[in-house]
């Protein structure tokens, strides 16, 4: 089966007081891009973020963002503390000044607790093992949810392939059936046109001949017709396998494109131009599609 490049998924995990909302959203790419955004407390788990998602993601640009979010309704996650032997000599150098200067200013505990460093903030550190367990879960959460929608999207994305390629099959069939007949009707058209020259002059059937063999050499599509059925039915077989075959399946429709370009070329049928316009039509509508094949 293919896998589209498009998807979505989204996880939570709480670690404590902590939750942790994981989103990952991957779209269309040449290549494989991931761009990953962490808040800074998770900045040392990128790099085995990256492996994780390279592990079940092979082509497309994937974003990863994680946020954590804390519940006030749990026990926080930062610490506030006074640092009394500090504030005892904010105290101590306030008395100092009142005693020197004669003042009768009472210390106030605002003045004091505004000087620097009175009050210590400082957050709870989580294990680092435990938080790496709880991210790794959320991240394969998300992926597996992304993975399932591209999945899905890649079903579609088969159907319609399969069904466009029957249609190529289809004008295929019908531009071989038809180009007999081109090189029969040519004979009679300069046969009847050698007539109409000539009058009463009998034709030379072999000089006739020789102008319809040229004609037929150079407008002959059989080697083309064979290569652009070939051409269908490897695209299909590779869509049976399934897996990571966007670029092998985008560079068989230039080879599908090249061919019916050469069937245009040599052909001077009004019927088989009216098959190649279909067929360059089908063929742009795939390739289009096989931008979102992984």
């Amino acid at each position: 089966m293919i896998h589209s490049m498009t998807g979505f998924g989204r996880s939570e995990t709480t670690v404590g007081s902590t939750k942790i909302v994981t989103e990952v959203k991957s779209v269309n790419h040449r290549n494989m891009e991931i761009v990953v955004r962490l808040p800074y407390e998770f900045s040392a788990f990128e790099i085995p973020i990256r492996k994780i998602v390279q592990e079940s993601i092979v082509r497309g640009r994937v974003e990863i963002s994680m946020r954590s979010e804390s519940d006030p309704a749990e026990e926080p996650t930062r610490r506030v503390e006074a640092n009394l032997p500090l504030i005892r000599r904010y105290r101590d150098v306030c008395e100092t000044i009142n005693d020197e200067l004669g003042l009768d200013q009472p210390v106030d505990l605002s003045i004091i607790t505004g000087f620097r460093d009175t009050i210590i903030v400082t957050e709870r550190e989580l294990d680092s093992d435990e938080l790496w367990h709880h991210i790794e879960k959320a991240l394969r959460d998300a992926l597996s949810a992304v993975s399932a929608m591209r999945e899905n999207e890649g079903a579609l994305l088969e159907k319609d392939l399969c069904e466009r390629v029957a249609v190529i099959e289809k004008h295929t069939r019908d531009i071989e059936t038809r180009a007999p007949a081109v090189i029969e009707e040519y004979r009679g058209r300069l046969t009847d046109r050698v007539r109409d020259l000539t009058e009463n002059i009998d034709i030379d059937e072999s000089r006739l001949s020789q102008e319809v063999a040229v004609m037929a050499e150079k407008s002959d599509i059989t080697e083309e017709i064979v290569r652009l059925g070939s051409h269908a039915g490897q695209f299909l077989q590779m869509i049976r396998v399934g897996g990571p075959l966007g670029r092998k399946l985008d560079f068989m429709l230039q080879e599908m494109h090249r061919e019916v370009n050469t069937i245009g070329s040599k052909s001077n049928d009004i019927m088989i131009s009216q098959h190649v316009i279909e067929l360059k039509s089908e063929i742009a509508k795939l390739r289009e599609q096989v931008q979102n094949v992984e």
